[in-house]
């Protein structure tokens, strides 16, 4: 299999997917490609559905550098929103929106999904953010991805940002977790034993027919050879910008600590896969408000603990990447609370979810 790992590591790039909406309803609008358009740096891409749009920036060397294309992107696809009397939002999942009043989006990939996967493909109305950090070896990006499966709940955790479906408080931190459960190759991926390991078992699901390369399995976090990075895809789309970079100041120093363990020799922890699993099920359904097993332990720790144990570590390796300043964002998460927590304070003051929309607008534009 042809790869990439052998540029600069530790870059970093960031694809956040956003809800297209009337600027006045607020409700989703079947809208992409009016929205498509260059960007002076990045990208701006449909997704499986025509109420979604995504923004991609390009590989930069700190945190600091890809916010700049971050938030160049989301004023940019704000701009072009308003001309046409749409706005944008980011969340996890729209408070009330109904997957059943979405197209897809008339591509082959996409049009293909829906014909393989139906019903499982037709309700994934959700929103994600997915960072990439570049790596300089493959089978360095297989230990890395291997390596992050324990963080995966803590992450989680910290960015859980959809507590409403179907115009329901589903009791749920992130509800795009469980939605996202129904597709086949998702959730806690399986170890591999190095990048030999990796190309075999790919290639054999490939001439089984059952995928078409690797870019269908949609784990929490892969490696992905096209690219030269190791994908972090577990979190929910933050609502706030400085959030997004927070979290992926956080995942890039995670990558950076991993790479060196392996440049130093070093073997990694083996944790039971149903443990991991279960991690992220009470990420997902309780956020920073729950408690965590503390692996490879069994005592149970409050998850903001493990968040604050994670972030404490994770300043030295930012501090070295140019990241620090934005890593201080995911302070602000524990203190006040993750987007799934901000959205219940409002909801709870008088039911209202399009108050809860209207706050989400207002702090993704800002």
């Amino acid at each position: 299999m042809e790869h990439k790992f052998r540029g600069d590591p530790y870059t970093i790039g960031i694809e956040e997917e956003l809800m297209i909406l009337d600027a006045e309803s607020l409700e989703l609008v079947n809208a992409i490609e009016s929205m498509l358009e260059p960007a002076p740096a990045g990208e701006i891409k449909p997704e499986l559905m025509e109420s979604v749009l995504e923004i991609s920036t390009e590989p930069c060397a700190n945190t600091a550098a890809v916010g700049e294309q971050l938030r160049a992107l989301r004023a940019q696809v704000r701009e072009t929103a308003a001309r046409k009397n749409l706005t944008i939002g980011a969340a996890g999942t729209h408070p009330f929106a109904m997957w059943e009043d979405q197209r897809i989006v008339a591509r082959p990939r996409y049009r293909d999904l829906v014909s393989a996967l139906r019903f499982v493909a037709r309700q994934e109305l959700i929103f994600g953010v997915h960072v990439h950090v570049g790596l300089d070896d493959p089978d360095k990006a297989i230990h890395v991805a291997n390596g992050m499966r324990v963080h995966i709940p803590v992450l989680l955790g910290l960015s859980a940002n959809s507590p409403f479906w179907r115009a329901d408080a589903t009791g749920l931190a992130s509800t795009r977790t469980p939605i996202f459960r129904a597709f086949p190759r998702v959730g806690i991926p399986p170890t591999y034993k190095d990048w030999e390991d990796y190309e075999k078992r790919i290639e054999f699901m490939i001439n089984a027919r059952v995928i078409e390369d690797y870019t269908y399995l949609w784990h929490d976090v892969r490696p992905h050879p096209n690219f030269g990075t190791v994908e972090v895809r577990v979190m929910d789309s933050q609502t706030r910008v400085e959030h997004t970079l927070g979290l992926a100041a956080l995942v890039q120093g995670l990558v950076k600590e991993l790479a060196e363990h392996f440049d130093a020799g070093k073997r990694l922890s083996r944790y039971p896969f149903e443990m991991l699993d279960e991690n992220k099920w009470l990420a997902a359904r309780h956020g920073l408000d729950g408690e965590l097993v503390d692996l490879p332990r069994w005592e149970r720790v409050s998850a903001r603990a493990l968040a604050r144990r994670l972030l404490d570590r994770m300043r030295e390796h930012c501090q070295d990447l140019g990241s620090l300043d934005e890593l201080e964002a995911v302070q602000d998460l524990l203190d006040r609370g993750n987007g799934a927590a901000r959205q219940v304070v409002v909801y709870e003051a008088n039911h209202d979810l399009r108050e809860v929309m209207a706050e989400i607008v207002a702090a993704t534009t800002a």
